[in-house]
């Protein structure tokens, strides 16, 4: 059998490692000449790394990540504590994703991956689907995933009208920066005011990781540097050791990287008989729950499992479908209640909360119905 995978990010690269493991004969297809990631860094928590485990990289992944606690400190400094969760709830692996997107592309086998093949339009037939793609090449499959991200072209055509929203007023700066000589000693997540968050963490080579976000912003005016500097008042009281400042001051310009956060609405449906979406593509969130990538790779490994069951693909779609839109309704649930979580002690309780219910559910292991 064989399955098409749009998009050779994280979501699609371990949808075709899962389904390749299932023993499917797996193209995964990439509209960039090249494997890339769009982003800096990126954490897995636990449930991520046991579907890692399960497909063999594990060990693989945690060799290029930095073990990582996401505690939360007011402007001030004072730790915000979260009284009755463990270390557990607050412990993930830091990755950068160019890396992980690297190590998942040689996993796959990159002879499976057509480069600068991108999707254009899908035909879906009773026993097949034909995949059209813009190079001019046409594949049919057993099975076509679109995993091509908040902008989806495979969900354009599967959802007509569900275009990615602009979630207003939300922005994001970011950046890794090397620290060659060790000036960072520890890790600092601020939740600060004006509905600012951000801080730094270091990573497994010696660099760091910083973030900006806010929400309710007003429309950035100025360089992408500049407008992160300025929030800067909102996380720090007083300035205090002007560790924020200095890393974005020395950060040059074009590294720093700022988006408009984008959501993708709830969708009536995420599949057909033979077409399926995964990852950003179904039900991307903002970023402040940083789990986008750890909720898309167990996509990736429920599909795997079920289209690897029992082979009946529509089947196995539609049991895809029934578990994870009700799934994802109650994280969108849990994702507000941090957002509008009225101060930072809120938001860090709603936060640990969300992470403590991600890492410890009960993993679905249901079985296609024939």
């Amino acid at each position: 059998m064989r399955a098409v995978v749009i998009g050779a990010g994280i979501v699609g690269l371990t949808t075709g490692l899962a389904l390749r493991r299932a023993g499917f004969e797996v193209v995964i297809c990439e509209r960039a000449p090249e494997i890339r990631a769009a982003g800096a860094s990126l954490g897995l928590w636990a449930n991520a790394l046991a579907v890692f485990d399960d497909l063999g990289v594990g060990e693989q992944v945690r060799n290029i990540g930095a073990p990582t606690e996401m505690h939360f400190h007011d402007p001030a400094g004072s730790l915000l504590d979260t009284p009755g969760y463990g270390p557990e709830d607050h412990q993930y692996l830091l990755v950068h994703r160019a890396k992980l997107n690297d190590l998942l592309a040689d996993a796959v086998g990159r002879d499976n991956i057509r480069l600068s093949s991108g999707f254009t339009a899908y035909e879906e037939h009773a026993d097949h689907v034909t995949v059209h793609l813009s190079d001019a090449v046409s594949l049919d499959a057993d099975v076509l995933v679109g995993a091509d991200g908040a902008h989806s072209a495979v969900r354009a055509q599967l959802v007509p009208g569900a275009a990615a929203q602009k979630h207003a007023g939300h922005y994001s700066w970011r950046a890794v920066i090397p620290d060659a000589a060790g000036t960072v000693t520890e890790d600092r997540l601020i939740l600060g005011t004006n509905g600012s968050r951000g801080g730094y963490v270091r990573t497994h080579d010696g660099s760091v990781y910083w973030l900006v976000n806010q929400f309710n912003s007003p429309s950035p005016m100025g360089s992408s540097k500049q407008e992160a500097l300025e929030r800067i008042v909102h996380l720090e009281d007083g300035g205090r050791d002007g560790t924020m400042a200095r890393l974005i001051a020395a950060t040059p310009e074009e590294r720093v990287l700022h988006h408009q956060v984008m959501l993708v609405p709830p969708l009536p449906h995420w599949a057909s008989r033979r077409v399926v979406l995964a990852g950003d593509a179904a039900h991307a969130m903002s970023p402040h729950i940083t789990a986008g990538a750890t909720l898309g790779i167990e996509d990736a490994a429920l599909l795997g499992h079920l289209l690897g069951a029992g082979r009946d693909v529509p089947a196995a779609l539609a049991a895809y479908e029934t578990v994870q839109i009700p799934h994802y309704a109650h994280v969108a649930r849990l994702s507000a209640a941090v957002e509008h979580a009225p101060a930072p002690q809120e938001f860090a309780r709603h936060y640990v909360a969300f992470s403590h219910w991600m890492i410890t559910r009960q993993q679905p292991t249901m079985r296609p119905s024939h």
